[in-house]
């Protein structure tokens, strides 16, 4: 069964261009139902409705999150249907099988207060990777570019006069993002010393590089913006994420159009758009008592 996995796992890597992260959610969660399906006698040719249905009671009974029966239950409905692609069956068991309803959860995102501390550290201009830092925070922010989208930027795909970002999204779909002044400003500086980083070999494409001049990773992205968010010692849980949350939700709070808010994010749909209209109920609030007639 590791062979069909592995095919399914590149499928998803250079046909569908997911994100290493999804790739390596998705081969978890099929090990696991491989390993289900061999102590239980079926491959991927036999396993039913039913088993399947017996995969996802174990995992109730060993208390795993609803949104991580959730994200395997979409893992295995992913997988069965590159089977019937590929004709290994002509049917799709998981397909039958209902999805457990989620808790509607409010993103984490920071105050504009709290924002403006995060990126108003002093930086020092004798450190490469201080101002390469702060541009990477500086963009996030103003771009609300999803961590992995950030790291996948090529010199290319910056344009500094127009202000302007091509960002590969999901799906391999395209779109172009603008940001502010003070992004362009530290962008502009972090150029200025970008070869700095690379010592002596020569760089490659990459925007943002770590310090052997290579492409920064997701996770390096991750620890500086947790380092950064220590610092002004927030009560609450903040993750990278949270500065595209609060990218979207501090444009919602000033007016911005959610159709907008949903092409700047790449979000295929609107539902996943308008979660961020729980973040501000006060701003809708106001808005609503100074516009309708009646109230």
């Amino acid at each position: 069964m590791k062979k069909e996995i592995e095919e399914f796992l590149n499928f998803l890597k250079f046909e569908k261009n997911a994100s290493p992260h999804t790739i390596s959610n998705y081969q978890r969660d099929l090990n696991q139902l491989a390993a289900y399906l061999k102590e239980n006698g079926h491959t991927w040719r036999t396993a039913d409705t039913l088993t399947l249905r017996g995969f996802l009671a174990d995992l109730h009974e060993l208390k795993l999150k609803k949104s991580s029966i959730i994200r395997k239950l979409a893992s295995m409905r992913s997988f069965f249907d590159f089977c019937l692609r590929r004709k290994w069956r002509d049917d799709n068991p998981a397909s039958a099988l209902a999805t457990p309803r989620q808790e509607q959860r409010v993103p984490s995102f920071l105050t504009e207060e709290e924002t403006a501390q995060l990126l108003e550290w002093p930086v020092s201009r004798d450190d490469p990777l201080e101002i390469r830092d702060k541009a990477i925070l500086e963009l996030l922010y103003a771009s609300g570019l999803r961590v992995s989208e950030l790291v996948s930027l090529d010199l290319e795909d910056l344009h500094l006069k127009e202000r302007l970002v091509r960002v590969k999204g999901k799906g391999k779909k395209e779109r172009i993002v603008p940001f502010g002044r003070q992004a362009e400003k530290w962008l502009r500086e972090y150029l200025a010393i970008r070869t700095l980083l690379a010592l002596k070999k020569q760089p490659g494409p990459a925007l943002f590089l770590n310090y052997r001049g290579e492409r920064l990773t997701v996770r390096s992205v991750q620890r500086l913006v947790q380092k950064r968010i220590k610092q002004i010692a927030v009560a609450r849980k903040i993750s990278p994420h949270s500065l595209r949350h609060s990218f979207a939700s501090h444009l919602l709070s000033r007016g911005a159009d959610l159709r907008a808010i949903q092409e700047l994010l790449g979000h295929k749909s609107l539902a996943t758009t308008q979660k961020y209209t729980h973040l501000d109920l006060s701003h809708l609030l106001e808005v609503y008592r100074k516009a309708h007639p009646r109230s």
